[in-house]
């Protein structure tokens, strides 16, 4: 009795083998066109990532976050003094920030407001925090889950420049997007 019902499971495991490898291919699945020359054709679907076989064995992809053609690479959002409104100067930049966010569903952000010097060190800690949360309303109104941005202020205690004038403050007076792994 054993050795009937193995064999009967043998033969049953078999054919669903053999009837799942003689699927005919979808139009998705279908080979690749040829053109005169015998390379294949490249069509590009939206939303289907491509791969370059003719690169050079050992070739690295650069990360989009680091390489500096990438308007990702670019982190600083700058605002004017006593405001928290994302100029529209800089809305590429939270723009390509969230599609990247978008895009990469496990990744997160940690948006750091900042201030000049001038001011008390509470009303800098709550104004960078009001530059952060902007950046982020604006990522979340974008399509990014609130739950990948985090916003913090740093205040003035993380400035760039210790100069004392409008030209060094303008550049303390900004968000930096920091992305996992870089905080």
């Amino acid at each position: 009795m054993r050795a009937i019902l193995i064999a009967a499971i043998t033969a049953t495991m078999s054919v669903l083998f053999a009837a799942a490898c003689s699927t005919t291919p979808t139009d998705e699945q279908k080979p690749a066109a040829t053109d005169a020359g015998g390379a294949a054709a490249q069509t590009q679907k939206p939303g289907v990532a491509t791969v370059d076989v003719t690169s050079k064995p050992g070739s690295a992809v650069i990360n989009p976050l680091k390489d500096p053609n990438n308007i990702l690479s670019k982190r600083s959002i700058y605002f004017d003094f006593d405001k928290f409104d994302v100029k529209a100067e800089y809305r590429p930049i939270v723009e390509a920030h969230a599609r990247y966010l978008r895009e990469n569903p496990g990744a997160k952000a940690l948006i750091q407001g900042n201030a000049d010097e001038r001011g008390s060190r509470e009303y800098n800690v709550g104004l960078g925090q009001r530059r952060s949360e902007s950046v982020k309303k604006m990522m979340t109104l974008l399509g990014v889950r609130e739950s990948q941005i985090e916003a913090v202020s740093l205040g003035e205690e993380k400035p760039v420049c210790a100069e004392h004038g409008e030209d060094c403050w303008a550049k303390n007076r900004r968000d930096d997007v920091l992305h996992s792994g870089e905080y």
